[in-house]
């Protein structure tokens, strides 16, 4: 078992990677002596990116702005843009919001995983900006299920 945890992180690290090239914009590396918890966050913001493009999001990475915003609030209330849960009616919108509960779940995790890793800035970096993905599509949720309190 000892021996295959080594494999299992050189692929993940591949998968990441290839990821990574995939969505056409280089990304700012990991900080130096990645470990497991950072290739988690890599994979799992990947995955938030990949979303956004497929979910037609404006840019792959929420701006600046965007993160900053999220700074000091949780994913709880980063998604606070409807004035209820949203009750999409349509394919079309349940595709929005299923989206938006993905990237959701990634956003969580991410965030779990900065706090444990404490002051890290790249980690929180990563933190900020899934949280502002989950903030931007729960705000398209919400807007086409007809319930955008903003």
């Amino acid at each position: 078992m000892k021996r295959a945890v080594p494999a299992l992180t050189a692929c993940a690290g591949l998968v990441v990677t290839l990821l990574w090239a995939s969505c056409g914009k280089p990304l700012p590396p990991p900080p130096p002596g990645i470990d497991a918890k950072h290739q988690e966050i890599a994979a799992l913001w990947t995955q938030i990116r990949q979303w956004r493009k497929e979910g037609h999001m404006a840019r792959l990475e929420p701006t600046s702005a965007q993160k900053l915003l999220m700074r000091y609030k949780s994913s709880t209330q980063a998604a606070g843009v409807c004035p209820d849960d949203p009750r999409p009616k349509t394919p079309k919108c349940q595709d929005v919001c299923s989206l938006a509960n993905a990237i959701c779940e990634n956003a969580g995790r991410i965030c779990r995983i900065a706090d444990d890793l404490g002051n890290d800035p790249w980690a929180r970096d990563k933190c900020n900006s899934a949280k502002a993905s989950y903030r931007e599509a729960k705000k398209r949720c919400c807007k086409c299920a007809g319930r955008l309190g903003e």
